[in-house]
């Protein structure tokens, strides 16, 4: 069974700096393509950015620049430093394989970017 554990979220000002911390147990971690995604009150589940097991990584247009997507393959963990935070970052943010297929979601993050 994998388990996926978020971490990092809070409350932020716009223009603020968040990292997220992904913990991922129960499966083979450093070859597979793990992303981050964002879910937004009334909105579908977005993935954010993404990052394979060699360290290659791709954004979407919306945080490009703003954010960066990073792994520890020896400590099973995917991180997101995220900055130059805006108000329409704010979502919980999830970490999962990438496309996750169905598999089961961690309890995510929240993060809250005010004004």
């Amino acid at each position: 069974q994998v388990q996926l554990v978020e971490s990092g979220g809070g409350l932020v000002q716009a223009g603020g700096s968040l990292r997220l911390s992904c913990v991922v147990s129960g499966s083979i971690f450093s070859g597979i393509l793990m992303g981050w995604y964002r879910q937004a009150p009334g909105k579908q589940r977005e993935l954010v950015a993404s990052i394979t097991g060699g360290g290659s990584t791709n954004y979407a247009d919306s945080v490009k620049g703003r954010f960066t997507i990073s792994r520890d393959n020896a400590k099973n963990t995917v991180y997101l430093q995220m900055n130059s935070l805006k108000r329409d970052d704010t979502a919980g943010y999830y970490c999962n394989v990438v496309p996750p297929a169905g598999r089961s979601w961690g309890q995510g993050t929240q993060v809250t970017v005010s004004s």
